[in-house]
């Protein structure tokens, strides 16, 4: 038997940089995965989310029918949910389309700027939802941490403390932007 926790990463509407700045931990992660197992991510194979996930990190906003449908089923199965970047918390870039609606995005992206085979494509593009919104409008959220990314410092900090057990303070150590 092991008492090492379950951990699972989750990449929403976002740029990533999230999960480059988890993986810029370096060496420190290697100290940290000791502490729990990977069941799921972006960084491995595994194509359906794990029936039980001690702790979730999840990367993006809630966009699309698709993430809506995940970040559901990601909290059902979820012990500690964490919203993990700007993205996550306030919808950041992504809900930038929130002042004009999916619609006149899809136009100007498939339509106007460009030459050939000017449509929107209905096959392989999730549905987009009327509004991007932040995870915790969508399902409870336990832990927020900012950043644009947040620093490997500050998601190391965290891990280290939800992997122990405790609920992570990051005063004087996380920001947004």
């Amino acid at each position: 038997m092991t008492d090492r926790k379950t951990l699972a990463t989750v990449w929403l509407d976002g740029c990533s940089g999230c999960h480059m700045s988890l993986l810029d931990m370096d060496e420190r992660l290697i100290e940290l995965s000791s502490q729990f197992v990977l069941l799921y991510s972006p960084l491995v194979d595994r194509k359906t989310f794990p029936e039980r996930v001690d702790v979730t990190l999840v990367e993006g906003a809630v966009a699309s029918e698709e993430d809506l449908k995940k970040i559901r089923r990601i909290r059902e199965h979820t012990g500690v949910l964490v919203s993990l970047g700007d993205c996550a918390l306030t919808g950041n870039v992504s809900a930038m389309r929130n002042t004009c609606g999916p619609q006149p995005v899809l136009l100007r992206v498939y339509q106007e700027n460009v030459d050939l085979k000017q449509h929107v494509p209905t096959v392989g593009v999730p549905a987009l939802l009327d509004r991007v919104r932040p995870v915790h409008e969508v399902v409870p959220v336990d832990v927020f941490v900012p950043g644009c990314p947040p620093s490997a410092d500050t998601i190391y900090q965290v891990l280290s403390e939800l992997l122990a057990g405790r609920v992570p303070t990051l005063g004087g150590v996380a920001h947004f932007g």
